[in-house]
């Protein structure tokens, strides 16, 4: 019998699985297309989101200036001039309130547009 000055040495299962998350850390990341089709997917309706949001609640946020200054909280300060501002603050609230889901549409669809050749060509590349 023929003895081996070399050494053998085996590890557990989950020590194995610690050394391939440590070694995958150090691994550049290599871009799955799938997730590429995931990302840019969600980022297209997460823009429209974000920008629908941030008007709809600034539009809100002045609509309730516009009923404060109705109902005279801010009445010292602007004297006899509380209700027309107040209208006029109300409105155009009411107005970002109402334009928040449109532009939401509006968004979504030229995003689409923009990122379209971008996701069909991933899909085309993922169908083969």
């Amino acid at each position: 019998m023929e003895q081996s000055d070399s050494f053998k040495m085996t590890y557990s299962a989950q020590q194995q699985e610690e050394i391939r998350n440590i070694r995958e850390k150090y691994i550049p990341p290599q871009a799955d297309k799938m997730a590429q089709l995931r990302a840019l997917d969600s980022a297209v309706t997460r823009k429209a989101t974000a920008a629908s949001l941030a008007v709809g609640l600034v539009g809100a946020l002045l609509l309730g200036v516009g009923m404060s200054l109705i109902m005279s909280v801010f009445g010292d300060f602007l004297g006899q001039a509380d209700m027309p501002v107040g209208i006029a603050v109300g409105a155009v609230g009411i107005a970002g309130v109402v334009l928040a889901y449109p532009l939401y549409n509006r968004t979504l669809r030229r995003e689409r547009q923009r990122v379209a050749p971008e996701i069909l060509r991933l899909t085309d590349e993922l169908l083969k």
